[in-house]
């Protein structure tokens, strides 16, 4: 591995290959711990981080505020995403690798968003824990980064629309029981988006909530139907944990993957959309 090119998921002895061979590239680590029910966050950042490591904020740095028409974890308005990063201490052509302490996608969500946008970055997998030294405690604050505004490009992103298209092989990476519409305790609706096949993205780790290697990952994904010339989309509950399926699929080495951000908060949420229940697409 070198550190012109991340591959999207990187294990400790990489993060410190980054750190030793970086030369003239800033490498920048950001700490992205969030729970859905606050369990993890700030407070768990501040009681012990990676050294120089600054926190980053899913709800409201990561993300627009939500609505029904764009979900619960919208995108973030472009400059307000890079003021954001700005104030983390990125530099424009640096290097970010992202954690939190959980199952990576905090993290994935922050990493897909950056290399969407054509930056160098990754997850740690195994995250906080992985991490082989000491750890520094309390706020750390960096100078202020250069990393300029870049619009989210189409290219990476699908819209309702062309989910609704039914052109591309579509997966939901939310839990079974959500996908088969018997619980949903978030969103207007349960079920699944008609046609979706659901590979939860739980599937892609290992026993220690480590991420699957790039060809067992691709044995999965070949499982369920995934081709390198297809086109794929993929949604979660509101556009984070589908991050995890993204990354995993480019970590195995599929090129032609889209996030749909909005995902099922937004897709339920408006009644002229249909939805399907039960196990099958």
């Amino acid at each position: 591995m070198t550190s012109a090119a991340l591959a999207p998921i990187i294990d400790v002895a990489d993060l410190h290959e980054v750190l030793e061979t970086a030369g003239t590239r800033p490498v920048h680590l950001l700490d992205v711990r969030w729970a859905l029910d606050g369990s993890t966050g700030r407070h768990a950042y501040l009681e012990g981080h990676l050294p120089g490591a600054v926190y980053i904020d899913l709800d409201t740095e990561l993300a627009a505020p939500p609505s029904a028409e764009a979900g619960r974890h919208p995108l973030p308005d472009p400059e307000a995403f890079a003021a954001s990063l700005r104030r983390a201490g990125v530099k424009d052509g640096s290097i970010v690798v992202a954690y939190d302490d959980t199952n990576g996608s905090p993290a994935g969500r922050l990493v897909w968003m950056l290399r969407a946008l054509g930056h160098d970055a990754a997850v740690l997998d195994g995250g906080v824990d992985a991490w082989d030294g000491p750890l520094e405690t309390g706020e750390i604050r960096a100078e202020p980064g250069d990393v300029p505004a870049r619009a989210w490009p189409a290219a990476q992103i699908a819209t309702a629309d062309e989910v609704a298209a039914g052109e591309a092989l579509i997966i939901d990476a939310r839990a079974p029981e959500r996908y088969r519409g018997e619980i949903e305790p978030i969103d207007p609706r349960a079920g699944h988006i008609p046609g979706a096949v659901n590979l939860p993205f739980t599937g892609n780790l290992s026993e220690g909530a480590r991420f699957l290697g790039p060809e067992e990952l691709r044995e999965r994904f070949e499982a369920a139907g995934v081709r390198p010339d297809q086109d794929t989309i993929v949604y979660c509950g509101s556009g984070v944990t589908a991050t995890h399926d993204v990354l995993a699929l480019q970590q195995a080495g599929y090129t032609k993957v889209r996030l749909f951000p909005g995902s099922w908060s937004q897709w339920s949420a408006d009644a002229s959309l249909p939805i399907a229940t039960g196990p099958n697409p």
